[in-house]
């Protein structure tokens, strides 16, 4: 462990000490040599191998995680105070002082007494954290690989579905078959009931995006964003695009190089960055391929700003048919992650009603919300309002 990092680590130890926490050097050795195994910057990998080795009594986790959070914080312009007095009236040792970079310690030259620390504290997060909360159209041009990489690093896992099947548990069905097989030793005596419950699968994912004109800036992005999750699943990823007319690229994902799947399906699109027919899209996927792979209760992802120069009638009727057709319905927008958005087009506020959860898609920050929402599906399908199959349409835009 050379340079900010390590010379952060030692400020780190020495806070710790000054709160009260046993840390020796032994110990800051080896939270070195394990950082060595992950990937710092990961701020919960470090948090936990940090606590993992630093703490051993559980009264001082809350005093661990305060002091974490003050000390590996984002910078504030200029210089950065590192105020403890957030970790309330527990505290048993004198505050250390902080002083700017190049500053010269509180104490004076006359002092005679043992001069506090004044800890100089250099941020190693705040190049990653910012992007990670950076819409991804406004990347600069040496910002877009480390987003790459950033997605990249992404790990995904979906939820799992009831099956069919039934499988020896713990459940309410007693399992007559087993019961009298094991009684069959016992000359025919049932001794104990056996029982039996249903199975889990993971739940199948369908993804539609949106590769039009005015998903232009997102499109390359967020295609990444889909080759890492038909990359990281362990079930079956059907992947769609559509622009004015649908194209399945599901193939062309499944090369272990990015760029090169990435190549293969732009070359594969023919409307690439032209208008927008959401509605006729739609229709088309719900009629040749819905039955072939909405068969299972699957999880669809329908990743479009809701531009749309279709009927609003043919996206409605295709909206409500696909919605009663999977587990849930997720549309991302990359446009929800600015903070005076409005679903103001009429492609999107035609589609909106049907949709189980409207979520960003911005940011690095927003992928890994997603993923903590995929992660969290129940096997169960969540009761929905009942809706009309047709609707009277509000307003033209």
């Amino acid at each position: 462990m050379i340079g900010a990092i390590a010379h952060n680590l030692l400020l780190f130890g020495r806070l710790l000490r000054g709160l009260g926490l046993e840390i020796s050097p032994e110990r800051l050795r080896d939270l070195a040599r394990a950082l060595g195994h992950i990937d710092v910057g990961r701020r919960n990998d470090v948090y936990f191998a940090a606590r993992s080795l630093l703490v051993h009594r559980r009264e001082e986790i809350p005093l661990f995680d305060a002091a974490f959070d003050a000390f590996w914080r984002r910078p504030r312009e200029g210089a950065l105070g590192l105020d403890l007095r957030a970790l309330g009236e527990r505290r048993r040792f004198r505050r250390p002082s902080v002083a700017s970079e190049g500053a010269p310690g509180p104490v004076g030259a006359g002092d005679q007494r043992p001069s506090r620390p004044a800890l100089h504290t250099v941020s190693t997060y705040s190049p990653e954290d910012a992007l990670r909360h950076k819409d991804f159209s406004q990347l600069a041009v040496e910002e877009l690989e480390a987003v790459r990489e950033m997605i990249r690093r992404l790990s995904w896992r979906l939820g799992e579905r009831l099956t069919r099947r039934m499988r020896p548990g713990g459940g309410r069905d007693h399992d007559l078959r087993r019961t009298l097989r094991r009684a069959l030793r016992h000359g025919g005596e049932v001794l104990a009931w056996a029982s039996h419950e249903r199975g889990r699968k993971p739940r199948p994912l369908v993804i539609l995006a949106d590769i039009s004109g005015s998903m232009e800036s997102y499109t390359r992005l967020l295609l990444l964003f889909v080759y890492g999750l038909a990359a990281g699943l362990e079930q079956q990823v059907e992947v769609f695009v559509f622009g004015t007319r649908l194209t399945r690229i599901t193939r062309e994902l499944r090369g272990r190089d990015a760029d090169r799947a990435l190549s293969e399906v732009s070359r594969r699109v023919p409307d690439w960055s032209g208008g927008t027919r959401i509605g006729a899209a739609l229709r088309e996927f719900n009629f040749r391929w819905g039955r072939r792979v909405l068969g299972r209760g699957p999880v669809v992802l329908l990743i479009s700003d809701g531009w749309d120069r279709g009927e609003a009638s043919t996206l409605r009727e295709e909206m409500a048919r696909l919605q009663r057709s999977c587990h849930r319905l997720v549309w991302l927008n990359p446009l929800l992650g600015a903070p005076d958005y409005e679903p103001l087009a009429r492609g999107m506020r035609t589609a909106l009603p049907y949709v189980d959860d409207f979520l960003p898609v911005h940011s690095v920050a927003s992928l890994e919300d997603l993923g903590r929402r995929l992660s969290a599906l129940g096997p169960g399908r969540r009761g929905r309002a009942h809706r009309p199959r047709r609707r009277p349409f509000a307003a033209a835009s």
